[in-house]
């Protein structure tokens, strides 16, 4: 299987240096490349790539309304690229529907793997942008009261509800695996489930709601 992507960055250079990067491996096809947040969204329109790269400060329309567009829209996987790893920035981007978020400093073969793991239905966060994000749904605790997790996590089963605390704190499938002793087959049946029932995207999306529910006590 090839997998087809969108590059989509207001600089020339950047974005022809991803594009490259990507085009080297024998399993990924640049399909085509943008300047902007417009244009990217008419290219994925157009192409229906399986993954589309975006920065998030472009002119125009910027990556964040991007996201929301394309994700609303169609079943492209959405990786941010950004110089920028403040806190809004973070939120919007996973709010709009995106399954990654890297800093423009990233690896070579970081970003190939990103894109490799977006398309395989999992997400991926740069480390820092990781420990941001927990640690900023700790500091939110103060102020904005959870949610009541009975009313949105009704459908899930007992364990389909530890394996969602699981994935809040940011264990892999193995960790989870050894956590509840079982199979990291169930594991990824449970999981598969939990994204089924609470109509996610992804495990990023998981993470967000385990918080926002309460279910996990912020902060504990």
């Amino acid at each position: 299987m090839t997998i087809r992507v969108v590059v989509a960055d207001d600089q020339e250079l950047v974005r022809s240096g991803f594009a490259m990067i990507l085009q080297a491996q024998p399993d990924i096809e640049v399909v085509a490349e943008a300047g902007d947040g417009a244009e990217a969204v008419e290219a994925v329109r157009r192409h229906a790539p399986d993954v589309v790269l975006l920065d998030i400060r472009m002119p125009r329309v910027d990556g964040i309304e991007a996201a929301r567009t394309v994700c609303a829209e169609t079943d492209c996987k959405v990786v941010m690229l950004t110089t920028f790893d403040q806190d809004d920035y973070v939120y919007e981007a996973l709010h709009a529907g995106a399954s990654g978020f890297l800093l423009k400093d990233v690896r070579r073969d970081d970003l190939v793997h990103a894109v490799r793991v977006v398309v395989a239905g999992d997400s991926l966060l740069a480390p820092s942008v990781a420990r941001r994000l927990v640690a900023d749904f700790t500091r939110r605790a103060v102020a904005v009261p959870a949610a009541d997790p009975s009313e949105e996590l009704g459908a899930l089963t007992a364990r389909e509800r530890e394996t969602l605390v699981l994935l809040g704190r940011g264990l892999s499938n193995a960790e989870i695996a050894a956590a509840l002793v079982v199979s990291e087959h169930t594991v990824k049946t449970h999981v598969s489930n939990v994204l089924s029932k609470l109509g996610l995207r992804d495990r990023i999306q998981a993470v967000i709601c385990a918080y926002e529910t309460g279910l996990i006590a912020r902060g504990g």
